[in-house]
Parts: C-alpha cells; structure tokens; sequence
C-alpha cells in the first residue's frame, strides 16, 4: 500500500490561532469573572479548534491567558512556545502591544507599519473580531488593550528571518488562515516576498537569492551587499522570480552550487532534489564530452570537464532566467563546497 504522507501528518495551529484563543479566554474572565477550562475559536477557513489554557492569571484590571502553540508535525521553530496575551482595558477601541519575546517593525515594506507591533493583519483582524464577539456576549463596550508576549521569543526570532526583515526584539505574529500544514513551502515562499518587499521600500537596486549558507556567504561578500539585500531563496527560485517580476529590483544576483544551478539552466525553478534532477545526457552535450552521461552527480560531471562546464551552465542559467523573468537585470554566480566562485555570468 502506497504511503499516504499528506494524511499521515498533523497539522498544527499558528501563533495567531494561540493568540486569539488566548485573547477569547483573558476576555471571558475579565468581562465574565471566569475562566474557562478550555476555549475555541473559529478560523478563516470555518476551522473551530480548541485550546486548554497553559496559563490563566488575573489582577486588577488585567487577565493574562497563555496558550501553548501546537505545529503538529511541521517542524516550526515555534512549536511548543507558549503565547501569552495580557487584556486591559483601553481608552477606546482596541490596541495591539508587543510584550516580551514580540517584534516591532523596524523597515517599510512589510505589511504592519515601521513602529508597529509585528502582529500580522489576519491575526490582528481574528482578535479583533474574538474583542467584538465576546464584547456583545457580555454587553460591554469593545475597548481593550491587547499585549502578546512569547517568553523566549527573541531567542527563538534569531533561527527566523525577521532580524534581516528589520522586526527587532522577537516573532512575528502570523498566519492567514490559522492552520499549520506540516511541511508546507508557503511560509518560506511568504518571507521571500517580504524580503522583496523590504528591500523595495528601502531602494536597494541589487538583491541576491542564494541556494544555501555558503553561497549567500560568498555572494555577500562579492558585492558587499547589506543583510536586508539577501533573500532566503533556497530551492525557492521560481517562487523569488515569479514575484520579482511584479515587483522588480533592478539587479539580481542568483548564487549556488553547480548542482542546483544546473537545474536551473535547464529550466527548472524549483530546485529541491524531490522535484527536479539534473539531466546528464544534455549536461554532456552542452559540455562537450559524452562521458559526463554517466555522471551520478552534477559535481561529479564539473570533475570530468572542468571549468568550462562551469561557465556554461552560468551563462545557460543567465539565459533561461532572462528570457523567463526578463525586464531585470541578472547574474548567476557558481560557487564550490569549499565557497570558491567557480564561474560567472552576467557580472
């Protein structure tokens, strides 16, 4: 029997869902008097999870609710982190606030304001409508300060992209629908459109997407280019270019190993091993030598014919991306295992 892994994985819930199901029960105890043992919520989707409480205290004038984020089987660095919302009452409407272990928004280009707590408009608006809901079930008016805070987040932020984001002192609070889906490209494919978006709103005219550390390390250096100009592309390429070329930067730089940017030039854009190979009987057309057929692996093949197979998957990869995701300027830089540039094009 074949292995159904999409229905085998548990999905999880978002620190967003956590948040507001944290906001719900601080709510219910301030404007209620209790606390429940457990709470839900409904999610974007028509989703209706429900969360025990990890933490449940209450002073004068304030309920502190946290809910521990479950990411079921996606290994998010969030999994397990508790999210604590802290409800008072405000001097009109609701306010968002950035507790402990919570970013603020540093750089424009991001979808919540330079200043402004990084809580992401889908959660904000799930509070905000868990603030009316549990305020018309009581018959209160709907005025409340909202401060989520993640002990440890700012430790925890260091292992994402916020700090080359300019989302300063924790995580970020996200998710558009709510749910984890365990293994899913969209969070990554999401922060490399906030990476554009950053570097756009900054002016940058160069940004770079890299394969791996070792080439973003190379490629930095190469063109002395700042932190917020280098997006986490991956494998991702298509999902950089795609969006690149709706919102274009002047020049781009892609860096990577010669195995992934073989993939490239041979017209794939997504580069991760499960959904591309390198095709070595072309690979040896284009290098010349027949013997490069029998090749296990794109380095394998650069050890056969040396330096000009290099050069020509550059320039091929140059080409491919140019005539695909044109109305940009390109350029492709082939770097070893050792992080010496083994070839150029476009420079």
């Amino acid at each position: 029997m074949t292995r159904d892994t999409d229905q085998e994985l548990r999905r999880g819930w978002t620190t967003g869902a956590c948040a507001t199901a944290a906001t719900k029960a601080a709510l219910m105890r301030l404007w209620g008097g209790v606390f429940p043992a457990e709470v839900g919520i409904v999610l974007p989707k028509g989703e209706t999870p429900v969360f025990p409480l990890a933490l449940a205290e209450a002073g004068d004038g304030w309920v502190r609710v946290g809910i521990t984020k479950d990411a079921g089987d996606d290994p998010d660095v969030t999994h397990g982190a508790l999210i604590v919302v802290t409800v008072s009452t405000s001097d009109g409407g609701v306010v968002f606030r950035a507790g402990p272990g919570v970013g603020t928004v540093t750089k424009a280009g991001l979808p919540i304001g330079v200043g402004e707590p990084a809580i992401n408009p889908v959660p904000r608006q799930m509070m905000t409508d868990v603030v009316a809901a549990v305020a018309k079930d009581y018959a209160v008016t709907p005025d409340v300060v909202i401060e989520i805070s993640v002990p440890g987040g700012e430790a925890l932020a260091q292992k994402t992209w916020n700090p080359r984001l300019g989302i300063v002192g924790g995580l970020s609070i996200l998710g558009t629908t709510g749910v984890v889906r365990p293994f899913s490209c969209a969070a990554w494919i999401a922060s490399i459109h906030r990476g554009v978006d950053v570097a756009r709103a900054d002016g940058l005219t160069h940004v770079a997407g890299c394969t791996g550390a070792t080439s973003e390390r190379v490629v930095q250096g190469l063109y002395d280019l700042p932190d917020h100009a280098m997006l986490d592309m991956g494998d991702f390429a298509g999902g950089m270019l795609k969006y690149l070329a709706k919102h274009p930067v002047p020049w781009v730089t892609i860096g990577g190993g010669i195995g992934k940017i073989t993939k490239l030039a041979q017209g794939a854009v997504d580069l991760h091993s499960a959904r591309s190979q390198v095709d070595f009987a072309a690979l040896a057309k284009m290098a010349g030598r027949p013997e490069v057929a029998q090749a296990n692996t794109a380095l394998e093949a650069y050890t056969m014919a040396g330096p000009p197979l290099a050069d020509a998957v550059a320039r091929q990869a140059l080409n491919a991306i140019s005539a695909r995701f044109g109305g940009m300027r390109f350029d492709i830089v082939v770097i070893d295992r050792a992080g010496v540039v083994i070839a150029r094009a476009g420079a």
